[in-house]
């Protein structure tokens, strides 16, 4: 047997040159190579930045459009939005101003009409929800109002008869408020209801306050719960404020505050020629345009006998 005894181990190889010179990852890229990389993810940033770009302008033009069609929509169903309507023995004066965010155009609305008894309607409203719905809805209860009124029933009952309306055909989450009231021109006698709306505003020898409002509910709320009459004999000199609760309610502002605005902003109305100018800076006054829903104004002046 041959061996070895004792000794040192035999030393081990020595490694290869051409193996320890491997690297132990991909090669670097080269200054060419890694300028062509950047300039690759660049191109497909700027690629994706104009496909943003392509959809936004898409969606504003769409925005536009539907905002274009709200408004023509609008203008069509009702009669003049901001200018005024004189009957012998009042001014009445109007103004709509929409929304300024095209999806917030809303279903705000009046009517002003002589009925053929001699009496004039005055009404506001406003149903709940935003864009071509409401607008359409809105055509409804207002187009309605005015075929109801020429029965000659008092506003209690033609609330009562909306609100029916309402409850049948628009649907568990359809809700509108309105004002309906009669003036009667010779005696000043106005007579009205309300359906979970903001109450008018009175101003008589310069100085502004809120009608207590009868009872009613929201309309399409209940059918159980009857609408209550009140009435006020309105002076010659006196102004009559109905608005949307677009005019006082903003986002961050309590709603008390901007009555408690309103009501001093309307301290400076009178029925004179001027009426239609100070309705614009009386919008001013509490806040300007709602960027969150629309504003509608019907102010009645009573003119001198």
């Amino acid at each position: 047997m041959v061996g070895v005894v004792g000794g040192s181990p035999p030393p081990l190889p020595t490694p290869n040159h051409r193996e320890a010179a491997l690297p132990d990852g991909p090669a670097p890229l080269t200054t060419a190579e890694t300028i062509l990389r950047l300039r690759a993810r660049l191109a497909h940033a700027q690629r994706i930045m104009w496909e943003f770009r392509r959809q936004l302008l898409d969606a504003r033009e769409r925005a536009a459009e539907a905002r274009h069609v709200s408004l023509a929509l609008r203008d069509a169903i009702l009669p003049d939005p901001g200018g005024s309507i004189r009957l012998p023995s009042a001014h009445i004066a109007v103004r709509y101003v929409p929304a300024e965010k095209a999806s917030s155009l809303g279903g705000d609305w009046y009517e002003a009409t002589a009925l053929p008894d001699g009496e004039v309607l005055l009404a506001i409203g406003d149903v709940a929800g935003h864009g071509l719905p409401a607008i359409a809805q809105m055509a409804q209860l207002r187009h309605a109002l005015v075929g109801l009124a020429m029965t000659g029933e008092r506003a209690d009952r033609l609330l009562a008869w909306l609100n029916g309306l309402v409850c049948h055909r628009m649907g568990e989450e359809g809700t509108a408020t309105a004002v309906i009231g009669h003036l009667e021109p010779v005696s000043g006698l106005f007579t009205w209801a309300q359906a979970g709306h903001l109450p008018p505003i009175l101003v008589r020898d310069g100085v502004a306050r809120q009608l207590s409002p009868p009872d009613g509910v929201l309309l399409g709320t209940t059918l159980d719960l009857p609408y209550a009459l009140s009435s006020l004999s309105l002076r010659p000199g006196d102004l009559l404020l109905l608005f949307t609760d677009g005019l006082v309610e903003r986002r961050g502002r309590d709603i008390d505050e901007g009555l408690a605005l309103t009501v001093a902003a309307a301290e400076t109305l009178a029925w004179d020629a001027c009426l239609e100018s100070k309705l614009d800076t009386l919008v001013e006054s509490v806040g300007g345009p709602n960027p969150e829903d629309d504003i509608c104004l019907l102010a009645v002046g009573v003119l001198e006998g």
